[in-house]
């Protein structure tokens, strides 16, 4: 579901996004600090691979959904200086086989799950799959990232089924203007956030294109997320409520993990 709602919006996405970069400073430290490789794991159209990479940082970016990889290898074709740093892989982070990929044969010092990727994964057992596969990936020393929304803001939110403007923007393409509406829906029961995605692109002669993407994410709570890393092997060492690496608590906008591999004690 989710893989179809960013084929069919691919070409909205860096109107809808270009301009956040509210997480690229901590991930820009954390590389410094850490060291590479990089990887990017549901690197949509190139957004922190690019980033990272203009820093001379050597980054893979991971991405399911073909059709926000291609625009991403558009935007790096535009930069070739960034070539020799950069690789794109289409790939789903559930395949098992996905660590005999050349491009991911070795393994990374940071890998970032950034811009709530992990709540596209619907289930606990899609999710705890997911941090496997990540922790084959990651070196023995490594970091991972990831970032999440406070799932106890969104529960806070009322179902009144409302469409709300979210936000208007231009199409960088088309030139046109594009005005982005949503309706949500909060599952409590299932910890799921049902979103009706709706872009009118709104021509110059006032012709309105109507795209309405339905997309599905599951919140995690910080309880559940150490029970759910301790299940892949890995071990949380910080918590964070924001990109400036404030204390999590209650109010804050996200849920900030960083984990590591745990590490069996030898006798």
């Amino acid at each position: 579901m989710n893989v179809r709602f960013y084929d069919t919006t691919a070409r909205y996405y860096d109107g809808a996004t270009g301009d956040f970069t509210d997480d690229l400073a901590l991930y820009s430290t954390l590389a410094k600090e850490i060291g590479g490789p990089v990887l990017d794991m549901g690197c949509g159209t190139g957004r922190v691979v690019l980033h990272l990479a203009q820093e001379g940082h050597r980054v893979t970016g991971l991405e399911k959904s073909e059709a926000m990889l291609a625009r991403a290898r558009r935007k790096l074709d535009g930069l070739p200086h960034l070539k020799s740093r950069v690789t794109l892989v289409q790939g789903d982070v559930l395949d098992a086989a996905l660590s005999a990929l050349p491009a991911l044969a070795e393994r990374f010092r940071l890998i970032l799950v950034s811009y709530n990727v992990l709540t596209h994964f619907n289930t606990q057992a899609d999710q705890i799959t997911v941090l496997r596969h990540l922790r084959d990936l990651l070196a023995d020393d490594g970091v991972l990232v990831i970032d999440l929304p406070n799932a106890g803001e969104a529960y806070h939110t009322q179902n009144d089924s409302a469409l709300i403007l979210e936000r208007t923007f231009t199409n960088p393409e088309s030139g046109h203007m594009v005005m982005m509406h949503s309706i949500s829906e909060v599952d409590r029961a299932a910890q799921l956030l049902h979103v009706t995605w709706i872009y009118d692109e709104i021509a110059d002669d006032g012709t309105v294109r109507r795209t309405v993407a339905p997309l599905r994410l599951r919140y995690v709570f910080p309880g559940e997320m150490a029970l759910m890393l301790d299940a892949a092997g890995l071990r949380r060492i910080q918590l964070y409520g924001d990109f400036a690496c404030s204390p999590f608590e209650d109010g804050c906008p996200h849920m900030i993990v960083l984990a590591q591999k745990q590490h069996k004690a030898t006798s």
